[in-house]
């Protein structure tokens, strides 16, 4: 796997992660929709479980191929700038749903 590739693997899950999350918190900050809510709730489990396994296998990835290390860090770290935003996010989630 060239090194683009898996640079492109983590821009691919932290774009996903991050449309998904802006969808479900302004959805239902527009809509008032409590649906949104539960599912931007979902998305933070499910999604991390996602995130941990892309990065665990990237991780392996790089560990065995030792010329692609530095991709898999640069991805992993991509991936993991959602976890500073996912926090802000189910913090104002939960304020807005006053819970």
């Amino acid at each position: 796997m060239k090194n683009e590739n898996i640079l492109s693997i983590g821009k691919f899950f932290f774009w996903l992660s991050f449309i998904l999350g802006n969808i479900c918190l302004f959805g239902y900050m527009i809509s008032k929709n409590e649906d949104f809510a539960l599912y931007g709730f979902m998305l933070l489990i499910f999604g991390s479980v996602i995130n941990i396994v892309v990065i665990t296998s990237i991780l392996i990835y790089g560990s065995f191929n030792k010329i692609h290390l530095e991709a898999c860090y640069k991805s992993t770290g991509i991936i993991l700038l959602n976890v500073p935003i996912s926090i802000l996010y189910a913090f104002v989630g939960l304020t807005v749903l006053n819970l």
